[in-house]
């Protein structure tokens, strides 16, 4: 298996939103595209104090080209770095929030427990 990315390294880290919201990332892989544009999967358990955890693989289109250096990069600028995993994270955020009401967002991710 090839060695990870600093960007994958750092997309693949679990973590927590300022509301109690847990992202325990179990596996992130990205699918490089030729048109410079990636898919980032991810297999996430979520959860949240008082409810119990679920599991999902979730897949991210990452359409915006701009990042494909940063995605590629054996030393990506530290701001740009931080800058995609921030974006990521909202988006995964976003999925979570809208999943139940939002058929695009629904399609995106698949509920394994």
């Amino acid at each position: 298996m090839a060695e990870q990315t600093p960007a994958e390294q750092a997309l693949s880290r679990s973590y927590g939103t300022a509301d109690g919201l847990r992202f325990d990332v179990i596996k992130m892989t990205v699918e490089h595209h030729p048109d410079r544009s990636a898919t980032l999967r991810y297999w996430l358990t979520v959860g949240r104090q008082d409810h119990p955890d679920e599991r999902w693989v979730v897949a991210l289109s990452w359409d915006d080209k701009s990042w494909a250096d940063v995605l590629t990069s054996p030393a990506p600028p530290p701001d740009r770095l931080l800058q995609l995993v921030h974006l990521v994270h909202a988006h995964l955020e976003e999925w979570w929030d809208t999943k139940g009401h939002n058929r695009q967002s629904a399609k995106m991710g698949r509920r394994l427990t």
